[in-house]
């Protein structure tokens, strides 16, 4: 009997031994092409972790001319729910992580077969399927929070990605 009372009052010990975290400074997203979640079909969907400049530049945050997980947390990962050609390779339908690379004038953009991977800390570029440079355009109007946005601009998809004053757009083309 005396057991039995002792576990009664250890049990209520351990239903408040769960631990909840706060709230993430750099909240996960999702950009989707359609965005709509009425069209079940999806094209293309983007997930990754949002940091914020909170006073910083993006030179102070994004190193350049290394491997970047291109967000923040764990690595940006895309999904292709059909076979897709970006800058002439064709890449299959499946689940790939985003790298980036950043020069002054141009970013490489890296599609590599790796995934569920935090960071880019065990980035291997034996994995990369990939490898695209395109330009840097800035803006005059600088963006909080890093964003990416999948879309439509004169009948040509692509991944948009932005943060403070910079711009850089990947198009695809579906097969």
């Amino acid at each position: 009997m005396k057991k039995i009372i002792i576990l009664l009052l250890l049990f209520p010990l351990t239903m408040q031994a769960q631990n909840f975290s706060g709230i993430d400074k750099s909240p996960m997203d999702q950009a989707k092409y359609p965005s709509s979640n009425r069209i079940t079909q999806k094209v293309v969907v983007v997930n990754y972790s949002r940091p914020q400049l909170n006073g910083r530049t993006f030179s102070e945050i994004v190193p350049q001319n290394k491997v970047w997980r291109t967000g923040a947390n764990e690595a940006t990962q895309v999904r292709f729910f059909s076979n897709v050609e970006i800058n002439k390779t064709i890449v299959p339908a499946g689940e790939y992580t985003i790298f980036t690379i950043f020069d002054k004038n141009e970013v490489t953009f890296i599609l590599n077969k790796a995934i569920n991977i935090w960071g880019a800390y065990s980035y291997k570029s034996d994995n990369d399927i990939l490898r695209y440079t395109v330009p840097i355009y800035k803006v005059k109007k600088s963006l909080e929070a890093f964003s990416i946005a999948v879309g439509e601009q004169n009948e040509i998809l692509g991944i948009n990605f932005g943060w403070e004053y910079i711009r850089f757009k990947i198009p695809i083309t579906m097969l």
